[in-house]
């Protein structure tokens, strides 16, 4: 009878799991530094799952600017529609691999895989016949556009040698601001020792707004930093 009883005893009683091993004090290190580090094509979001520059848009931004231009509906509001990150590489006319170089810098800047754009028809002064590609573009839009904007203004123009504001004056009429850079090598995500040569680009913001003064309440809103 003992021994039956025993028997029950151990059917019953459940199993005992193991415990899951503790993480190393390497692994800890490890996790707290892949948590800090944000590559490019990341995108920067808040513990609620949105982006940070959007929600900033959304909940600070868009209201001061019904506020201060007195719109009556949010869909007035001036917004961004677009980035566009221009390279043009001059020494792709005699060399055309130099364009695979700049195409990986656009690409670990933007997060995006840039296109390569030709020329629209021949200029003899320059020795560019038609067709020749001659640079590399990227064309951001939503999330992604609103994440490049945020590492732009935050930590790649700081980075320029004695900055004191980009002009107030690169508007063109309709809304869209033209900025150009001199280096690539002010955003974090080149790697100098891998930089064959120094090149600059264009980056074009495209907004709603109609004319030049609300896309630059927009613009200063957001953080760009404009000379004063």
């Amino acid at each position: 009878m003992a021994d039956a009883k025993e028997t029950e005893k151990k059917k019953e009683a459940k199993p005992k799991t193991e415990a899951a091993p503790k993480a190393t004090k390497r692994e800890k290190a490890a996790l707290a530094n892949a948590l800090k580090v944000t590559p490019a094509g990341e995108l920067k979001v808040s513990p609620e799952g949105t982006i940070r520059m959007k929600e900033h848009y959304e909940k600070v931004v868009a209201p001061a600017l019904m506020k201060q231009f007195g719109f009556k509906s949010v869909m007035e509001v001036p917004r961004f529609e677009k980035i566009v990150v221009n390279c043009a590489v001059k020494e792709a006319i005699g060399n055309p691999k130099v364009l695979d170089s700049a195409m990986n810098d656009l690409m670990a800047i933007t997060g995006q895989k840039p296109i390569m754009t030709r020329a629209k028809k021949a200029i003899a002064a320059f020795k560019v016949r038609k067709g020749n590609a001659v640079a590399v573009a990227v064309t951001l839009r939503r999330a992604r556009m609103f994440e490049f904007f945020d590492r732009l203004v935050t930590i790649s123009l700081p980075r320029v040698r004695d900055f004191k504001g980009i002009s107030p004056k690169a508007f063109d009429g309709r809304g869209n601001y033209s900025l150009g850079i001199k280096e690539q090598i002010i955003f974090p995500e080149i790697n100098y020792d891998l930089v064959d040569s120094v090149r600059g680009m264009t980056i074009t913001i495209v907004t709603t707004a109609k004319n030049n003064e609300h896309s630059r309440a927009l613009l200063t809103e957001m953080g760009m930093p404009f000379r004063k």
